[in-house]
């Protein structure tokens, strides 16, 4: 997968309000996102490394680093993204 660039349309007004709190805004998306991102593997790394372990097929070892347990993970035929969960 590639990576994205995301791009966010902010108007006059709200980035007069956003300076109004804000340092700045692109440093604030950044670290939101940052954070987002952060707690995100914290919740896939707990609800997979449990399915993993209670999996008596599986019987690999369960990677150590982000890259390649992400790429266990969303190989496997029971994972699903948001988007198909909620679809369900």
């Amino acid at each position: 997968m590639a990576e994205i660039t995301l791009t966010i349309k902010v108007d006059d007004t709200d980035q007069l309000v956003l300076k109004n709190d804000l340092l700045d805004i692109d440093t604030w998306v950044q670290d939101a996102m940052t954070g987002k991102i952060n707690n995100a593997w914290k919740r896939m790394q707990q609800e997979w490394t449990t399915k993993l372990m209670n999996d008596s097929s599986f019987t690999d070892s369960i990677p150590s680093n982000k890259a390649d347990f992400v790429t266990l993970v969303t190989s496997r035929s029971d994972y699903k993204d948001r988007k198909a969960r909620d679809k369900e």
